[in-house]
This record gives C-alpha cells, structure tokens and sequence, in this order.
C-alpha cells in the first residue's frame, strides 16, 4: 500500500553557494558595498559612532559604539564570525563608509541565508540609497548564490525595521515569542522571508522600476511608491 501522505517537493537542485568574500557591488545611488575591512574602522565610526548615534543600536545585539575602539571590537568581530558575511556601505561621492549590511546565518543545503545587521548612517537613512543596499543583495542571493529563501528577522518592538521588510517585499511569517534575551532584555522576533520565485515574480522587477532614475523628479521625489509598482506587477501576471 503506497503512502500517500504528502511529503514536499523533491529538491534535486545542488546546494546554494556561500558569499564570495571578496566580491563588491556598485550601485546607481553613488554608493557601493565592499567586504568589510579594518581600514573602514574610522569612517565607520565617523559615520556610526558617538552619542548621537546611540538610536541605531536599541535593537541590534551590539551596544552602541562610544570610541573608536569600540568600533575596531564591532569590525572585528563581523568579520571574524562564520555567522556572518559583513559589507561596508562606502558613499561614492567622498569614499566615506556611510554603513554596514550583512548576510548571516547561510544554510546552503537548505538554500537559505539571512540579510541582517543593518546599520544605515544618518546619511544614508529613509534614500534611494539604502533600498539599493538591500537590493544587491537580495539580487546576488537569489540571481547568482541560487537561495531559495531569503529571511529577515526583527525585534518585535521594532516597528522601522518590520515596515521596511514589508516594503521591500518579504512576508511576514509570524512572531517567535520569548525568543532570546539580548542585552538583558526579553526579545519576541518577528520573522519575514522572500522566495525565489516572488523575486522572480515580482519583487526583483519592481525594486528595479522604482530605483530606475525616471522613477524621481528633479527633487529626487519618487514618482510611485515601491508598494505600488510591485502591485501592479502582480495584478498583470493574474
């Protein structure tokens, strides 16, 4: 009698590739991201460090960064760790590390990776900029490393960073309660993925239209909201 309880799609596709770490990306908003290094330590610093940057760590599991050695500790660290896959966000237009993003967490046989600890400068917050941060990586996830899935996870109480999963295109998945103590503190994670096929579908397509430089007037305003362009794309492939 044969079982017929359903068990899955069968994977014959060979594992995904971890992050080549020598390999950076250029983007069209006059930034660009390259494998972090020490000698970004004190631009980071500049652009990261300080007491009037302690808001960026409230929800990061590291602690604001107050001197420059706390800086070269951070640096150090990511790039140290097998969890991570860390890049610096280096402004084109003065050379400036402006910020870090970082892949974390790679399962290749199960196609899975992680885009996590982001740290955005003030400068580069709420632009065209940083969505293209996110953009090339999610690109070279699915386009080139060949992952399935995509996650991005959030303290629960961060409400920015759960609004910005959404707005690139990541779904929502649930919230793992009393998950982890970080920095003394209770942390509830609010989890979010992208597949491979709603890149294909949709949201690769429209991070492309909405970065496209026709997609801003002379101010720099956007023209169509990214919710927007990845909506309609989907109502046309109905």
């Amino acid at each position: 009698m044969s079982d017929r309880k359903p068990k899955g799609s069968i994977v014959t596709d060979p594992p995904a590739a971890l992050p080549d770490p020598t390999r950076s990306f250029s983007g069209q908003n006059s930034i660009s991201l390259t494998p972090l290094k020490p000698c970004h330590v004190q631009g980071l610093f500049s652009s990261l460090g300080g007491p009037e940057n302690e808001s960026l760590y409230t929800y990061l599991s590291s602690e604001p960064i107050g001197d420059v050695e706390a800086m070269t500790t951070l640096v150090d660290f990511l790039i140290a760790s097998p969890v991570f896959f860390p890049y610096a966000i280096i402004s084109s237009s003065n050379g400036i590390p402006v910020g870090i993003i970082c892949y974390m967490n790679p399962v290749p046989s199960s196609f899975c990776i992680e885009l996590g600890h982001v740290l955005f400068g003030r400068s580069l917050q709420q632009t065209p900029a940083s969505t293209e941060c996110n953009y090339l990586l999610m690109k070279y996830a699915f386009e080139e490393l060949g992952y399935h899935r995509l996650e991005w996870n959030a303290k629960n109480f961060n409400e920015p960073s759960k609004r910005a999963a959404v707005r690139l295109g990541f779904t929502f998945e649930g919230c793992f309660r009393k998950h982890m103590v970080i920095k003394g503190r209770r942390r509830d994670t609010a989890w979010f993925s992208c597949l491979d096929e709603e890149w294909m579908q949709a949201v690769g397509r429209a991070l492309e239209e909405w970065l496209d430089e026709g997609n801003f007037d002379k101010e720099g305003r956007q023209k169509r909201k990214l919710e927007e362009i990845r909506g309609s794309i989907r109502i046309g492939e109905v």
